[in-house]
Order: C-alpha cells, then structure tokens, then sequence
C-alpha cells in the first residue's frame, strides 16, 4: 500500500457512493416518508458449516436486532448501517457494515483446525447494495458487496475483493399457515475473492496441508432456499431456512473444499414492535 493508505478500490468506492448519493437526492420525498419507528429482535439457532467447503458442522446462536427509522434509515446486527427505499415493485438499500471472517483455529462457533497454517481471513469494513425488482409474484434479487483492503494485513487473507449474489424467488404458499418461499441463486466473486476463500499460495502451503491452488475471478456456487415464516400474532412469528450452495468453478477445485455441496438450516423467533 501507498504512503496514503487508501485501499486499491478507493476510486471504484468514490465513485459508487457518488452515484448512490446522487440517486438518493433524485428520489421523490413522499417516498422516503416512513409513518413510525420499526424495531426487530431475533433469537434462534442454526446448523452451518465451520467454513465455506467444510464437511465438519457447527450449531451455532443467532442473535439479532433492527432498528429501522423514518425516512428509510437502519441500523442492523446483520448488514449494519444503511438506508432503504422500497415501493410495490422495487426495493434498494445501501449500507456499510463488516465482512465475513474465517478463523484457521477452531475457537467456539468460528473456524477449524483443518485450516491451520492458512492464516485467519478477518472482518473488514464492507459496502453492501441490495436491489429488488418484482414481476407480479416473481421477485429478482441481486446484492453487491466489496470488502475494503485490511491494513498491514496479509496480502493472502487481507485483500480487499467483490462479491455479487443474483436471485430469483417466487411464493410456493401463502395461507393459515404462514408463507413459503423459495428462491434460486447464482453467486460470483472477482479474483481477489475466490483468492482469498478458496486459494492456496505459496506461503500458505508450505504452512499448512494444502497443496498450492491458483484461483480466478467468476462463478462461486449455485444455490436454493427455502423459507417458511409463520406469523404468531400481530408482533411476535417464527421463521425458519433451508438453504444448499453447490460449490462450483475454481471454488469448487480447492484444496481446502471437503465437500461441494453446502447446507445449512436456521430457526429463529423474531419480535416487532
């Protein structure tokens, strides 16, 4: 890094919030009106893997809170600071929030000892775009993320990378019930992502069990969810999600990949008020 420690995607970010602000202030007012104050707790649990290719899992809690404010502001444990527009047929939020980590040690509900030597790829301040668009009972989706660059970190685990998740969902059922959802999704990484996750260097490899592994940008896995929520009354539901991602291209080829086909399944009861 240069003496004046921007990370390499400084312009690409300039130029992103630029645009976004100026989108903001073209937005008409009546839209931005929110009539009261939306606060969200959630508890629950889920079964995941320990990391991204893992075949070891881990139960871990889900604890969580959103605060969403007139005019469109929030404040999520989950994606962190931001502001959201939503209409009948279009939804756009923007926010700043932290990245994932993966820890090379297993410690409580984080990492694996299968990883050891890889080095801890650890949380940064990230930019998130989320968009969707509707088509009658058709809902597409995309969302946009980019990790700032980590400081005096590791040129291996501490790059800053994209990522963009592209989705498709559609109700299955709506009734007494509740509602069920189910969705399809493709996710993409630049090479500076699939690096990060799924590449082996030099370095790493002589520090861990891995075998060397070269990486290119593209595709990340493909993916389904399946979701059921359930309202209790007016405040209080339950939700539960199913999803699988299929790892696929240089992901997918990995050294560090046990098993391709990743699953995981969340519970969690969740207050409004």
């Amino acid at each position: 890094m240069g003496a004046s420690n921007l990370p390499s995607g400084a312009p690409m970010l300039r130029s992103m919030c630029l645009s976004l602000t100026s989108f903001c202030l073209l937005l008409p007012t009546d839209s931005l009106r929110a009539e009261d104050w939306q606060y969200t707790l959630r508890a629950g649990a889920a079964s995941v893997p320990r990391y991204s290719g893992s075949d070891e899992r881990v139960v871990a809690p889900l604890l969580g809170a959103k605060v969403i404010s007139p005019y469109g502001l929030f404040l999520d444990t989950e994606k962190g600071l931001g502001w959201a527009f939503d209409e009948d047929d279009f939804g756009l939020s923007v926010y700043i929030g932290a990245s994932d980590v993966r820890k090379d040690r297993k410690s409580g509900f984080k990492g694996s000892d299968e990883l050891n030597g890889m080095g801890s790829i650890k949380s940064r301040p990230a930019l998130g775009l989320d968009g969707t668009y509707h088509m009658g009972p058709i809902i597409l989706g995309a969302r946009f993320e980019h990790a700032l660059e980590k400081d005096d970190d590791d040129h291996d685990t501490g790059s800053s990378w994209n990522r963009l998740k592209l989705s498709i969902s559609a109700p299955f059922y709506e009734g007494d019930y509740g509602k069920v959802v189910g969705s399809l999704n493709s996710q993409f990484g630049d090479s500076h992502y699939v690096r990060t996750w799924y590449g082996v260097s030099v370095a790493q490899a002589s520090r861990s069990q891995f075998r060397t592994h070269d990486t290119r940008g593209g595709l990340v896995s493909r993916g389904a969810e399946l979701s059921w929520s359930m309202p209790i009354d007016d405040q209080w539901s339950v939700s539960t999600v199913l999803a699988a991602q299929y790892l696929a291209g240089d992901a997918a080829d990995s050294p560090i990949v046990e098993r391709r086909m990743q699953t995981s399944l969340a519970g969690q009861v969740v207050y409004t008020f």
